[in-house]
């Protein structure tokens, strides 16, 4: 029986922005020390966190001098901070237009490129900061994430491989890298790098999620079990990972867990259709296909388009010998593209 299930293959790392934290040497002439002035009062407004005061004396640094770059920067950054992604843009862009080996705007301007979906503009200018800055490991793990996205799953290991070089202990290039390699149905090598990743970061509950995954796969439903009750541990109150528990139960047979891990999703979140059809699924192997029909309209109300559910409920009721209300579930699966339901309606005609 087809079943949703929920798995969170990659966590790029959101990183905090930050200024350039140098201040200048004042200058002699007047212009040119009121500029000064102002760059480095912006700087320890910033440190400080006073973002709009520290807008206010970048605007005057960059009126008093036109070609300041590490005011237009600095002053990026104050934008990023206070949620002006285009005027940030706007003074990377200058910033890079005053400086062309500025590694540093361009690693910010790929971040916004990236946030804004403009992916192959991001991905170009991780590449260029690459080429400015070859032993910058997070342009690797960026970049390796955007590879990942566009399913080059090859040049994504690469980009992983050489983010771990340069850092051994990156957690998070071993997760993607392993997620990568499940991809490419490499499941050994994907769960070696699971397990590297949370030697490196015990607290990552998403790796644990994605080395559970990857155990199913290889048919370890103990093995994985075992994970995702680990992620449970860390995040107690999610309710995909007591979903996808209950799913490893139900893969290993045990269908009265899977019902309890199944009940705890619900009960934090009662909407979740994924956890109301797989707990129908049990319900349907403990032969309570009243029960079972009941959780796939529950299923069906939250989301009219779930195939799966429509699928699963026309089985149902075929044990309890409504032919004509399997047909019809079946038949309003497969107008959604259900190959499971066009294979069951060959028995309606």
């Amino acid at each position: 029986m087809q079943k949703y299930f929920w798995v969170l293959l990659l966590c790029a790392i959101t990183l905090s922005v930050g200024a350039q934290t140098d201040t200048v040497k004042v200058k002699s002439t007047d212009a040119s020390q009121d500029a000064d002035i102002a760059y480095n009062n912006g700087i320890s407004l910033f440190t400080n966190k006073k973002y709009s005061e520290a807008l206010s004396e970048f605007n005057k640094a960059i009126l008093l001098k036109s070609d300041f770059e590490k005011a237009y920067y600095n002053r990026s950054i104050v934008h990023i901070e206070l949620k002006q992604p285009e005027n940030a843009l706007a003074d990377l862009n200058k910033c890079i237009e005053l400086n062309p080996a500025a590694d540093n705007a361009y690693y910010e301007r790929a971040k916004l490129k990236q946030a804004a979906k403009d992916i192959k503009g991001a991905e170009q200018d991780y590449s260029k900061v690459i080429e400015l800055r070859p032993l910058y490991e997070q342009a690797f793990y960026y970049r390796g994430v955007i590879r990942f996205d566009n399913k080059d799953y090859q040049g994504a290991i690469a980009d992983f491989d050489k983010a771990i070089q340069l850092k051994p202990d990156y957690a998070y290039a071993y997760n993607d890298r392993a997620s990568a390699k499940k991809q490419l149905e490499d499941y050994d090598g994907a769960i070696a790098d699971y397990k590297k990743a949370l030697i490196a970061n015990p607290d990552m509950y998403f790796t644990y999620n994605n080395l559970a995954s990857t155990k199913r796969k290889k048919g370890d439903f103990r093995g994985a079990i075992v994970d995702y009750s680990s992620a449970l541990k860390i995040k107690k109150d999610d309710y995909a990972l007591y979903n996808n528990l209950g799913s490893a139960y139900y893969d290993a047979g045990n269908y009265e867990e899977a019902m309890s891990m199944f009940n705890m999703a619900l009960a934090l979140n009662p909407q979740y259709a994924f956890a109301l059809n797989n707990r129908a699924a049990a319900k349907y192997k403990l032969k309570d296909y009243k029960g079972a029909i009941d959780d796939y309209n529950k299923a069906i109300s939250i989301n009219k388009q779930y195939a799966d559910a429509y699928v699963n409920r026309g089985i149902a009721k075929e044990m309890l010998r409504d032919t004509d209300g399997a047909c019809k579930d079946w038949e309003i699966a497969e107008s959604s593209g259900s190959i499971q339901a066009k294979m069951y309606m060959q028995d309606c005609k």
